[in-house]
C-alpha cells in the first residue's frame, strides 16, 4: 500500500535555519517592493513637474511676445531722450559750484564782531575754490577767535590774515585768504 501524500516522508522536524532564512528572504522582499513603489511614484512626480515646467515655460514666453509685440518704439525712443536728459542734467548740477554753503558756514564760524567789507570767491580750473576778502574786526582778540574758529572747522583751509592794522578806535583791519574744502561748495538739492 503507497503512502498518502497528505503524511510526511520524515517524523524529523525541519530546522531552524530554514525558518529565519524565510523569514529574512520575505522581509527584503518587502523592502524591495516598497522601495521599488517609492521610486516608481517619485518618477511620476518628477514626470508630472517636468510637464507643468514646461506648460508654464510656454505659457510665460508667449505673454512675453504680447509684451514686446505691444511696445511702442516711439516712447521707447522718448523714454531713452528723457533718460539721457536726466543723465546730463545730473552732471551738471554735480558739476555746479554753490557757494551758499560757504555763507553758512562763514555765518557760523565768524563772531559778530568780525565783517568783510569786500570779498572775492573764485574757482581755478581744477576745482580748487579760493577766497580773498579785505575785513575788519572790533578788537583784536575777535580776530584771532575767528582765526582759531577757521583752524577748527578744517573746512576753510590755509586761513592767512595780513595786513593787520589797528586804527585809532582800536578797530582791527585785516586781508584774508584761504582755500575752501570742494565738499563746502558743491550743490547740493
Amino acid at each position: 500500500m503507497a503512502i498518502p501524500p497528505t503524511l510526511p516522508t520524515s517524523f524529523v522536524p525541519p530546522s531552524a535555519s530554514a525558518a529565519v532564512s524565510a523569514y529574512r528572504s520575505s522581509v527584503l522582499g518587502f523592502l524591495a517592493y516598497l522601495i521599488l513603489g517609492i521610486v516608481f511614484i517619485l518618477a511620476i512626480g518628477v514626470f508630472l513637474y517636468g510637464r507643468l515646467l514646461a506648460s508654464e515655460y510656454l505659457s510665460k514666453e508667449t505673454a512675453l511676445r504680447e509684451a514686446e509685440a505691444a511696445i511702442d518704439p516711439a516712447t521707447v525712443e522718448s523714454f531713452v531722450r528723457l533718460r539721457d536728459r536726466l543723465a546730463s542734467g545730473e552732471t551738471l548740477l554735480n558739476g555746479h559750484t554753490a557757494f551758499s554753503g560757504f555763507f553758512a558756514s562763514l555765518e557760523k564760524l565768524l563772531p559778530e564782531t568780525v565783517r568783510f567789507s569786500s570779498l572775492h570767491l573764485s574757482t581755478d580750473a581744477t576745482g580748487v575754490s579760493k577766497i580773498e576778502g579785505v575785513g575788519s574786526a572790533k578788537s583784536f582778540n575777535a580776530l584771532a577767535a575767528a582765526s582759531t574758529a577757521f583752524a577748527g572747522d578744517g573746512r576753510i583751509k590755509d586761513a592767512i590774515f595780513s595786513n593787520i592794522n589797528i586804527d585809532k578806535e582800536g578797530s582791527v583791519s585785516f586781508i584774508l585768504s584761504a582755500t575752501i574744502d570742494p565738499k563746502l561748495v558743491v550743490f547740493s538739492p
